[in-house]
Parts: structure tokens; sequence; C-alpha cells
């Protein structure tokens, strides 16, 4: 299969570096990084900073920033033919969903990543275990879905089909609001020189997230505003319910749910 990935960072270079264990893709990459251009040309067919190169693409992955992605899909309709099943991976949807293109678009989300960046951040295995969201717009047929669950199933990864609208709400709960509060939750401590002396691996775990990619962060910001406010009102209301009474018998609840939720690996269960 001729597959074209644009954007080789953390996602798109452990995808890379995922489907080249199969001999029989020939993988087309594009990045602006002279540097990453350098490192990936003894894996791939074909590397360049111009997206021409994947103009016979069967399958093309943007890999890009959030905000940098429509940019991506305009340019990819003046490049590659209506039978190329394109797929971002921004982990926001709604917006993506707004134009129809004239090649066979899926949204997509893999729900996998580090607090880190770029592409010598990227690995094998980054996937395995983990969720990949697809969004599939009403005309992608059931052929080019299983055709794409196939290919992201060479990563380990586990296809979730679902809305757009659906995908952005969940978002906000569990990936960019907990963001926003772990770098809310360093901002209300760092001034105090005792408790940052003090914070050991609870703090450093709940804070993991406030070393997420700036850019990143503020694109989640920008895009997905709206449902990580409302989030927000639902956390509030959950910290409201949690100091009322019974206090043990809520928390000996949640722990007994959360306990069931990943292996011992940190996979999702669910």
């Amino acid at each position: 299969m001729k597959i074209g990935i644009i954007g080789l960072g953390l996602i798109g270079g452990s995808l890379l570096k995922d489907l080249t264990l199969n001999s029989e893709h020939e993988l087309y990459a594009v990045t602006r990084s002279k540097t990453t251009l350098d490192k990936v040309k003894s894996l791939v067919t074909e590397c360049s900073d111009n997206i021409s190169i994947l103009s016979g693409c069967e399958v093309v992955f943007a890999a890009t920033p959030i905000n940098k992605t429509l940019e991506i899909l305009d340019k990819l309709e003046t490049v590659v033919n209506k039978n190329c099943i394109v797929l971002d991976c921004a982990s926001i949807k709604g917006f993506t969903a707004q134009k129809k293109r004239p090649y066979k678009f899926i949204g997509s989300h893999p729900m996998a990543g580090t607090e880190n960046n770029g592409f010598d951040a990227s690995f094998q295995g980054l996937f395995k275990g983990a969720k990949w969201v697809l969004t599939p717009s009403v005309d992608i047929s059931r052929n080019d879905i299983e055709k794409i669950t196939g290919l992201i199933g060479e990563t380990g990864a586990k296809i979730i089909i679902t809305t757009p609208d659906e995908h952005d709400i969940a978002a906000a709960l569990i990936s960019h609001m907990p963001m926003l509060i772990s770098q809310a939750l360093f901002k209300t401590a760092q001034n105090n020189e005792l408790a940052m002396k003090l914070a050991s691996s609870g703090f450093r775990d709940m804070t993991r997230l406030a070393m997420s990619n700036p850019e990143m962060a503020n694109d989640m910001l920008q895009y997905n505003g709206e449902n990580i406010k409302k989030s927000l009102e639902m956390l509030q209301k959950s910290l409201n319910y949690l100091l009322g009474t019974k206090y043990f018998e809520k928390i000996t609840d949640i722990k007994n749910t959360r306990s069931k939720m990943y292996s011992d690996e940190g996979k999702n269960l669910l």
C-alpha cells in the first residue's frame, strides 16, 4: 500500500516507525524539518518538504499541529486523487468535518502520546493497546473503513467509531480539561517555596500534563474551548458532591471503579 504521512513529530514519527514493520508498504514522508528528513531517508520510499510527492498515495495521514490541519487538508485537494483516503490526526474533530473534500476524508484521533514532542520522541509501539478514534462522514464506504481499520490495526491500536461532536465532548473531559487543570495546579503551588521542595510523586504525576507542547495546548483551548468550559462546570459539580456528606463512601466507590479501568501496563481496559 502507498501511504503518505505529513508531519513527523511524536504521532507522525511513531506511525511511520510502526508502518516500516510491514515491508509491503511504500511510505512517503513530508516534513519541513531538514534534520528529520535526513533521519527518515533510509526508512521510506521517498521524503520531502513538498506534499506533491503524495500524489500517488492510497492513504495519507496528516499528523500536523491542530492549527495547520485545515491548511494541509486544503492543499491535499490539488495533490491526491478522489479515491485517496485522507485522515487527520488532530485531537479535535468538529472543525475538520465542516467542509466536504474531493477525496475520501476520515477524521481520526490516535489517543496516545507523551509530554514530549518531535521526531526524536517518537517510537515504535506508541499506539499499542491505545484507542484510535475515527469520525467518518456518511459518504465513506464500509470497505474504506475496513481498509483503514486494518492499516491502523498494524500499530496495535483499537478502533473506536463515533461522531465529531461526541468525540470533542469526550476529549474535553479526559484530555483537554485535565491538561488545563494540570497547568493550573502547578501555577497554584509554584510560588510556595516549601511546597515545591516537598513536592514528590503525587504532584509530579498530577502535573505531568503541564509539560504539554504549548502550541498543542493553545490549539486545544482555541478549538475546543466551549466543551472545556462545560467540562469545568461539571468538575465543579463533582467537587461540590464530594465535599458534601459521606465523603468516605463516595471516594471508596470512585477508587473501586478507577482500579478496574487500566491494565498493569497502563492501557485502558474499557
